[in-house]
């Protein structure tokens, strides 16, 4: 039995070819976690998410899109996985990478003004 729910339908398979297809038009072949690069030999890999999680949710204008790799695509759904097996705190389009605060450069200057 097909059903729109697991997305086994030809109605879905259609649907997604579409949306697939505008994505990548729209945007660059890049994973937009990881930012690996894709060419047309690969192109399989790379995986276009729904921000919301909504699959029927798909503006032309791509606004709910972006493109993943496989690997960071598994990653964002593990999120909700784990969210529903430990209650751990997760929204839609949250994500757990912190932006490094280390700035190995930040004394510089006076350190090259201790070597004089």
């Amino acid at each position: 039995m097909s059903s729109d729910f697991y997305g086994n339908s030809a109605s879905y398979k259609r649907q997604e070819s579409g949306y697939r297809e505008k994505a990548l038009k729209l945007y660059p072949w890049v994973c937009g976690r990881c930012a690996r690069e894709f060419v047309y030999s690969n192109l399989r890999e790379l995986t276009v998410h729904h921000i919301d999680h909504d699959h029927t949710n798909n503006p032309e204008d791509g606004s709910n899109w972006e493109l993943l790799c496989l690997f960071c695509h598994d990653h964002e759904h593990s999120k909700y996985t784990e969210h529903d097996q430990y209650g751990s705190e997760i929204k839609a389009g949250d994500s757990d990478h912190q932006a490094a605060t280390f700035n190995p450069f930040a004394d510089l200057k006076a350190m090259m003004n201790n070597k004089k």
